[in-house]
């Protein structure tokens, strides 16, 4: 008999709590497979900004991870963590910007707190590359790429944390708040990784 024997019923309901959450039109977001093994209990969710007919976006994705384990592991400082990976490609002149990483990180610690949405235990890496092809990439010229990756420990309720989440996929690839069905400029393909 497991020592939490309400851990899979409490787990249901916040993962239905998060399944009945309702995004901007724009981006999409849909459950995935969690990955295995970091937790007894997960749910996933993957996020794309203005998908054309394919599935694929040009602007941006993201990814969204609850887990749950009801022994409370020690690094996450609670029985709750969360998981989150953000990209987005970017014109090389923004790229290069020195303070990127900095107003990466800021977008979601806003994102987070403009929801009330509690936490603690916060600690990720912001990423900006540039790159350029050679060869038979060439023709696509100069690139750059925003990405950051993120893990806190939630206070419920949920729902803000997934919300602060997608709207940071948003801000990544162009899309400030309220800004639905307004064209994004500067948009690249992302022909690199």
């Amino acid at each position: 008999m497991s020592a939490h024997p309400d851990a899979g019923t409490q787990f249901a309901r916040v993962a239905d709590e998060l399944r009945a959450t309702t995004f901007r039109k724009d981006i999409v977001v849909r459950e995935i497979t969690s990955p295995a093994g970091l937790a007894p209990f997960s749910i996933a969710l993957a996020a794309d900004v203005r998908p054309d007919e394919n599935g694929d976006s040009v602007y941006g994705t993201g990814r969204f991870v609850l887990l749950h384990d009801p022994e409370e592991p020690q690094a996450w400082g609670g029985a709750w963590r969360i998981v989150v990976f953000a990209q987005a490609p970017l014109e090389p002149e923004i790229g290069t910007d020195p303070l990127l990483a900095d107003v990466t990180w800021s977008w979601l610690i806003d994102a987070l707190d403009s929801r009330d949405a509690g936490y603690h235990s916060a600690s990720g890496t912001s990423t900006k590359t540039i790159s350029k092809g050679f060869g038979s990439l060439a023709a696509e010229g100069d690139g750059a790429q925003i990405e950051l990756r993120s893990s806190w420990t939630p206070d419920e309720p949920f729902r803000p944390h997934v919300e602060a989440w997608a709207e940071l996929v948003g801000m990544l690839a162009g899309l400030p708040p309220g800004s639905e069905n307004i064209a994004v400029f500067g948009a690249r393909k992302a022909g690199r990784d």
